[in-house]
């Protein structure tokens, strides 16, 4: 068995996780996800844990237990803190700044780029 699958997934208070057949919908205050479960997969929901379960015992049930916990994971965790990922620029010139719905970025180009800001994309400057 994936020793990915093995591993429980802890669901926090404020999500919910239902299973209807081989569609699996995590549900917090951020939105909620859907998935198809594939039918060599079972998806195991105790109190407050979850885990993956290969049907049979062929090497490619036993990695898509492992994809499917990880994505399971990864629909939790975006369902209650959503996505995030830190930028950090390095070196003499380069500046970043948001000037309304687009990002200013001076990379060492000839001129600055401009970013278009998508609809429901947070960006933050700090420093």
């Amino acid at each position: 068995m994936s020793r990915v699958a093995k591993n429980p997934i802890a669901i926090p208070k404020g999500v919910t996780i239902n299973i209807n057949g081989q569609l699996l919908v995590v549900k917090g205050q951020k939105g909620a996800l859907e998935r198809q479960v594939p039918l060599v997969v079972k998806v195991v929901h105790e109190q407050d844990t979850v885990h993956t379960v290969a049907t049979n015992n062929e090497p490619e049930a036993d990695a898509l237990a492992g994809s499917l916990r990880a994505l399971i994971h990864n629909m939790v965790v975006g369902v209650t803190t959503g996505f995030e990922r830190k930028l950090e620029l390095v070196g003499v010139g380069y500046r970043a700044q948001v000037q309304g719905k687009t990002l200013n970025l001076t990379l060492g180009f000839s001129h600055p780029v401009n970013f278009p800001i998508p609809h429901g994309i947070t960006i933050e400057t700090p420093s």
